[in-house]
């Protein structure tokens, strides 16, 4: 056997390995709950030490560190000692790019109940989520402020990485107004203002979400440079912009719901102006992509869906944009570009 080679896994092995897929995904999330990373980045400790300062069993925390390890999450060191790796660098609450909420919500126990019943949604076409707690997602996410912090907390986590991601790769030279539709607290507008100092923006959402941005903007320094307006994007979109980004919104919806909010935007841009979709691409076939699980997320959950490249074409057309390309990024996230027509 060469350098280069590895022996050859049989089939059943594989698949007995992807079986125990969900459990790999709920020990992170244990993990990252107890806090574990965080009591591993001055270097390796013993699992009893940690255990004694996240509150855990040491020889039942062992196991589950043990077997992260394998997994490469963790590293295993002598006499039942751990360190971090590349992967648990991510679940450090102190990382700018921490993926610890994210984690912690996709493995939780409302998401795997949901997930149990696939079949439903599978059968039907329609989402689980609200057939099996009778109340839309964002509805019950807003009765309930616990879940609902923590699904705020995901997507903030998750939002960091993407971000950074996003500001590194797409050039947003020539664009003089921003708009960010369902921006939230304004990381990703406050990011490319701060990089680009000639450039004004204006932060659009809820009021509510848009009213706790004042100090983020004013941390990245735009705060005089950033217009926040209230609204819903169902309804409206704010004039004047040549540019107008949207994140993590458009795979939330159906195709007629996503035509909608492109449409006030088109209407809402200066001619000429051009949309950009910060999204999950799906690729295509037998490639694989997390975006493809995270589209049977959208399908368990709420009427959206992750999209192939001809399938944002077709929803930017209806609402009268062309595609013009989609700019890969040093992530799971491409921005897609439109122009107006």
């Amino acid at each position: 056997m060469t350098e280069n080679e590895r022996p050859k896994v049989p089939p059943s092995a594989q698949l007995m390995e992807m079986i125990f897929g969900f459990s790999l995904s709920r020990s992170i999330a244990v993990a990252a709950e107890l806090g574990v990373a965080d009591q591993l980045k001055d270097g390796p400790r013993s699992v009893n030490e940690v255990a004694q300062a996240v509150g855990a069993h040491p020889e039942s925390l062992y196991r589950m560190l043990r077997a992260l390890a394998g997994a490469g999450v963790f590293s295993e060191e002598a006499d039942k000692r751990f360190s971090l790796t590349p992967l648990s660098e991510l679940l450090r609450s102190d990382n700018a790019e921490s993926l610890r909420g994210f984690v912690a919500m996709m493995a939780d126990a409302v998401n795997f109940e949901t997930w149990a019943d696939l079949p439903y949604s599978i059968q039907t076409g329609k989402p689980t989520f609200p057939h099996k707690f009778n109340t839309p997602w964002f509805t019950w996410l807003e009765q309930n402020p616990k879940q609902g912090k923590a699904f705020h907390d995901a997507m903030t986590s998750l939002s960091a990485g993407a971000v950074a991601a996003v500001v590194n790769s797409y050039d947003f030279s020539g664009i003089k107004k921003l708009v960010d539709i369902g921006g939230g607290h304004g990381l990703l507008l406050a990011s490319v203002l701060a990089k680009y100092p000639d450039m004004s923006g204006i932060l659009y959402d809820d009021p509510a979400v848009v009213a706790g941005s004042k100090d983020l903007l004013a941390a990245h320094g735009v705060a005089s440079r950033c217009e926040t307006v209230g609204g819903n994007f169902f309804n409206s979109a704010p004039a004047g912009g040549d540019a107008y980004i949207l994140k993590h919104i458009i795979h939330d919806w159906s195709d007629d719901e996503c035509v909608t909010i492109l449409q006030h935007c088109h209407k809402g841009m200066i001619p000429g102006g051009k949309v950009l979709i910060v999204e999950m691409v799906v690729p295509e076939r037998n490639v694989p992509a997390v975006s493809k699980f995270l589209d049977l997320e959208m399908l368990l959950f709420l009427t959206g869906r992750e999209r192939t490249t001809a399938e944002y074409s077709a929803l930017l057309k209806r609402a009268g944009f062309e595609l013009t390309r989609v700019v890969p990024t040093q992530s799971a996230y491409g921005v897609i570009e439109g122009v107006r027509k």
